[in-house]
């Protein structure tokens, strides 16, 4: 993507859950600007215990959010797709109390604490959809908890793919019924709680099912409903039907 529309996709998602300003998409684009990184697939661009001084958006590519247990087993409690901050509201904590890590290479927007306080305060429709943002998080982490605490293994996994093709699809990375997955069997495992052989197995049944397809990092989804109705999903609480 040309470095002038890095920031398309944090737009897309921020206005799918409330109309930016032209003023509030002017400031968030030079923000971005002035605080351009770059990870390779494999790194942790913060690491539990880290002190926090700054808010990270991603631009494009891949990552999540995972704890690790003193013997080095893993949960992933959610994973961070183009557009999205990594929590917008972390600037008011002092110390990081998860790790997040890159999945594939990534471009992301570090905004230093007083720049992003600044941004919020200059402009009202940013300081909305971004706590609007903060909010959907802990929906999808509720939704998380559903998941693991009460669906069967072909509801969770089948729940995750709907999941990321709904939240990929207000930054334009639908195409027709395909999106980028760069999610592995052991990715998806240590987010469902399902070992590998699990998933594998669920997988296969979403396949021979007709319902998907995963070939070369990419998903294909035959018949959503079929697959939203197989998951008990409904997108409500992604809360993208934006009120105003």
């Amino acid at each position: 993507m040309p470095e002038g529309n890095l920031a398309l996709p944090v737009i897309r998602r921020l206005n799918a859950l409330r109309q930016l300003s032209e003023q509030g998409i002017a400031l968030l684009q030079r923000a971005i600007q002035d605080g351009l990184q770059r990870a390779r697939a494999g790194e942790d661009i913060a690491n539990e215990g880290d002190p926090i001084d700054s808010v990270k958006i991603v631009l494009s590519g891949w990552l999540c959010r995972y704890k690790t247990l003193e013997d080095g087993r893993r949960q992933i409690v959610n994973f961070v797709l183009p557009g999205d901050s990594c929590d917008a509201s972390v600037y008011l904590l002092s110390v990081m109390d998860h790790s997040i890590g890159t999945l594939t290479p990534v471009v992301y927007a570090d905004i230093r604490r007083a720049a992003f306080e600044q941004l919020l305060a200059s402009d009202r429709s940013l300081a909305e959809a971004m706590w609007c943002e903060t909010m959907v998080n802990s929906a999808i982490q509720r939704e998380w908890t559903v998941n693991i605490g009460r669906r069967n293994a072909l509801e969770r996994v089948a729940h995750l793919l709907c999941e990321l093709y709904e939240r990929l699809l207000p930054v334009g990375m639908i195409d027709e019924d395909s999106c980028p997955f760069p999610v592995t069997q052991m990715d998806l495992g240590d987010a469902t709680g399902l070992s590998v052989v699990h998933v594998n197995r669920t997988l296969q049944e979403l396949r021979a099912s007709g319902l998907i397809m995963l070939r070369d990092r990419m998903l294909t989804i035959h018949d959503l409903k079929v697959l939203k109705d197989t998951a008990l999903f409904s997108p409500d609480y992604l809360h993208t039907k934006r009120r105003g």
